[in-house]
C-alpha cells in the first residue's frame, strides 16, 4: 500500500498528515503508524493525523500518537491540520472542526499564523510548586527556576511513570517565568515519551496556570525550544479560563509517498 503524506511542523511539532476526506486509507494499524513516525525507519513524526469528513463541521481530525495509539487533543496538531485543510481548498474565514475532545474553531491570520480555539478549563489540581490541569490532555505544569538546565526526559519520565500517573499517562511541563507576560516551557509528551520541541497544549496549560490578570484579559507569550507561540484567554478569579486561543505558525515541510 503505497501512501500520499504531507509533513507540517508547527515550531518544531511535527506531524504526518493523510488526508482521508474519500475514506479510502484502510485503517492502519498501531504498528504501521508507530513505523511511519519512526525517525529513523521511516518519515519521523511526534503524531500522524487523519483529515476526515464529518457531518456539520468543516473536517474532522484524528490524532495518533508517535506510539502507533490514538490520542487526546493536539494544539499544534490541529494548528497544522487546519493549514493543510485550507492549502487542499477547504477555504474558511472561521473554521469549524471535530476532534477528540469535541468541537474547535481556528483562523488563519495575515501572517499565515494560525488561531486554534482551546476548551474552555474550570477545573485546577493546585499544588505548591506544580500543578494538574487538562486542556484537552492532561498536564502536569512543575514551576523552575531555570528550564534550560533540567533533565527532561529524565525528570518528566520520573513522573509520567510515578505511580500516580503510570497508567493512564501524563505530559510533563517545566515552566520558568521570563518577565509579567512571557515563559519559557520545555515538555516531556507522552505517547511521544521524550521532550518535544513544543507541546501546544502543554503550552495552553503553563499560560493558564501563569496568569498575570485575575479577572479578565490575558496574553501570555511562551518560548519554547521549537519557537515562539502566544497564548490569549480570559481568567475569573474562580480559576475559571474561557475564550481559550493558541496562536502560532504551522508550516508545510515536504509531501511524498512512502509503501507500507
Amino acid at each position: 500500500m503505497t501512501l500520499t503524506f504531507f509533513k507540517y511542523q508547527g515550531t518544531g511539532n511535527d506531524f504526518v498528515i493523510l488526508d482521508n476526506r474519500k475514506k479510502d486509507i484502510p485503517t492502519l494499524t498501531t504498528e504501521q503508524i508507530k513505523n511511519i513516525c519512526d525517525r529513523r525507519f521511516g518519515i519521523g513524526a511526534d503524531g500522524l493525523m487523519l483529515l476526515g469528513e464529518k457531518a456539520g463541521y468543516d473536517f474532522e481530525m484524528i490524532y495518533y500518537n508517535a506510539d502507533g495509539n490514538e490520542s487526546s487533543m493536539c494544539g499544534n496538531g490541529g494548528r497544522c491540520l487546519v493549514a493543510f485543510a485550507h492549502e487542499v481548498g477547504i477555504h474558511k474565514g472561521m473554521y469549524n472542526f471535530w476532534a477528540v475532545d469535541g468541537e474547535h474553531k481556528a483562523e488563519i491570520e495575515s501572517d499565515h499564523n494560525i488561531r486554534l480555539k482551546m476548551k474552555d478549563v474550570s477545573t485546577i489540581e493546585q499544588h505548591t510548586s506544580w500543578a494538574v490541569i487538562n486542556t484537552g490532555s492532561p498536564h502536569y505544569v512543575k514551576l523552575v527556576p531555570d528550564a534550560a538546565i533540567i533533565d527532561v526526559f529524565e525528570a518528566g519520565r520520573e513522573i509520567r511513570y510515578s505511580p500516580e500517573y503510570k497508567k493512564e499517562g501524563i505530559n510533563v511541563n517545566f515552566v520558568e517565568t521570563l518577565g509579567n507576560d512571557t515563559i519559557f516551557v520545555r515538555t516531556y509528551e507522552r505517547g511521544v515519551e521524550n521532550e518535544t520541541l513544543s507541546c501546544g497544549t502543554g503550552v495552553t496549560a503553563a499560560a493558564l496556570i501563569s496568569a498575570h490578570n485575575d479577572n479578565g484579559f490575558n496574553r501570555v507569550e511562551v518560548k519554547t525550544p521549537g519557537g515562539h507561540l502566544s497564548v490569549e484567554f480570559d481568567k475569573t478569579v474562580d480559576d475559571e479560563f474561557s475564550n481559550i486561543w493558541l496562536c502560532g505558525p504551522a508550516e508545510l515541510v515536504f509531501k511524498g509517498e512512502i509503501t507500507i
